[in-house]
């Protein structure tokens, strides 16, 4: 008797139940769960979810523009501004088969962030993402991810950041110097801000990364800027199931650059080994013995890579897409452009470089910084996954579900802030904060930011070398589009109409 025929029905049955399960039964019994708590939102489509109707609201408002105002909840997290008023606040939608709770209530998210017992964590990336940013400090849980964060807070410890000052006014005075050669004695210049400070942020990065390697840095960061546009396309597609092994034209070229990245570090490495020069720089410190409980351990090239990708991606993204809100903010609002001049002014006398010490004094540069944060938060939301079943406010949350902070909306909301939380009012940040989680541009509790000092140090003094040089108004051309794309950005550029004050 041939055995073979029944063989294939069972497996096929027992790949269809296990199908079924996963996709049909499992979801439903969890919609039902939330619905049983007052949690709503729209239905459950086997599969794919929700994303479908994500997508066709996304399209529908980014082929929109309009006028460069702040309440910008609708292009950022469009999904979110169509459904909280049909569902609440706190809604329950579908990513493929993945159950997503979206929350903007600041006392939970607090909950959540504040978190030490691990029931949430970071929710994992799909394969193709995860080739980008391998193990790296963004992508790992656990032990592992508390020994890469003691390295990273040894890397970014406030006198680390404070060395590198003299790195960023370098670069910075560059760049103005270049647009004072590009200038041609003109009296009035347009600039793609976005372009031009990404450019910077690069520079930056790769000084602090690789000090005075940082031309060949330089390579390896283009490098990481190819894999991280083919990144971009995945990030928010549901994967399929061994989708990265096939040797499409673009998986071919994601094993291309992950390995001619894999190699250039490894030279960096090798030079590095050899020098005594740059063991201050984030690559000398990564090099480094670290204690890991009782064992004097060093990182593998492999982890040094992934960290070095991390610090690319956090460091250049955040500072460039920071420092070009801002431009845009106070090129529309002169008036806190003209104050921000003046404080500069006085802090920063006799063209002296900005020093260390100069950034405790640059206290409306800093509530600027904070308010255009506020309005225009990188990443515009996170994401966390619960680990087990965990119980936040009144809800129950079954383990596996992604809890996706809101945090645009929570940032913007007028029961927090006020009728004017749309509007620029960088004087909101010399008053305390009403509540801890109301505020989180780069998260909160044991997973906030590690290089955010940087962040900062390094948008206070871009900011004021180009405020003390230029007065700067929006080009005619500019067209206000916010849109997330990996971090919020403008979607056709950020061009900038300059008048240099001195000469």
């Amino acid at each position: 008797m041939n055995l073979l025929p029944h063989l294939v029905v069972s497996l096929f049955a027992i790949f269809l139940w296990k199908f079924l399960h996963s996709v049909i039964w499992v979801p439903l019994r969890i919609q039902n769960h939330f619905r049983k708590q007052g949690i709503r939102g729209p239905a459950y489509r086997p599969i794919f979810g929700n994303t479908a109707e994500m997508n066709r609201i996304k399209a529908r408002v980014l082929g929109k523009s309009k006028g460069f105002d702040h309440d910008i909840l609708q292009r950022v997290t469009p999904f979110y501004h169509e459904w909280s008023p049909m569902y609440g606040k706190t809604l329950l939608c579908w990513f493929g088969s993945m159950p997503r709770l979206v929350i903007s209530d600041p006392e939970m998210i607090k909950e959540v962030l504040t978190d030490t017992s691990g029931a949430f964590d970071r929710t994992p990336w799909n394969p193709s993402v995860k080739l980008f940013f391998g193990q790296g400090l963004l992508a790992l849980a656990g032990d592992q991810w508390a020994f890469h964060r003691k390295i990273a807070n040894r890397a970014f410890r406030s006198e680390q950041v404070k060395s590198w000052v003299p790195e960023v006014v370098e670069s910075t005075t560059k760049m103005l110097e270049r647009w004072k050669e590009n200038r041609e004695e003109r009296d009035e210049f347009e600039l793609d801000v976005h372009k031009e400070l990404h450019e910077l942020s690069a520079d930056i990065i790769s000084r602090t990364a690789f000090g005075s390697s940082f031309k060949n840095g330089k390579q390896i960061f283009k490098l990481q800027e190819q894999q991280f546009q083919l990144t971009r396309e995945a990030i928010n597609s549901v994967y399929i199931p061994g989708f990265r092994f096939m040797p499409t034209k673009k998986n071919r070229e994601r094993w291309r650059l992950r390995k001619e990245t894999h190699q250039s570090v490894q030279m960096l490495i090798d030079k590095t080994c050899r020098s005594t020069e740059n063991l201050g720089n984030f690559l000398g410190l990564l090099m480094s013995t670290h204690k890991n409980q009782k064992d004097e351990v060093r990182l593998t090239t492999k982890e040094i890579v992934d960290e070095c990708k991390t610090f690319y991606f956090a460091g250049k993204e955040t500072s460039a897409n920071l420092l070009t809100w801002a431009l845009l903010i106070l090129a529309l609002h002169q008036d806190w452009q003209n104050k921000a001049r003046e404080e500069v002014m006085q802090v920063c006398k006799h063209n002296e470089p900005i020093t260390a010490e100069d950034l405790h004094d640059l206290k409306i540069i800093s509530m600027i910084i904070n308010e255009t944060l506020r309005l225009y938060p990188i990443s515009g939301a996170m994401l966390r996954q619960a680990s087990e079943n965990v119980k936040v406010g009144n809800l129950d949350i079954p383990a596996g579900t992604e809890l996706y902070l809101a945090m645009t909306a929570t940032h913007h909301d007028k029961e927090i802030w006020g009728e004017d939380a749309n509007c620029f009012n960088p004087l909101r940040f010399n008053e305390p904060r009403k509540h801890l989680a109301s505020y989180f541009p780069f998260g909160l509790g044991l997973r906030i930011c590690a290089g955010q000092n940087l962040a900062l140090m390094e948008s206070k003094i871009v900011l004021a070398m180009i405020i003390k040089q230029y007065s700067f108004v929006l080009s005619p051309t500019y067209v206000h589009a916010p849109m997330i794309y990996m971090s919020l950005q403008p979607q056709y550029g950020a061009p900038i109409l300059f008048r240099r004050i001195f000469g």
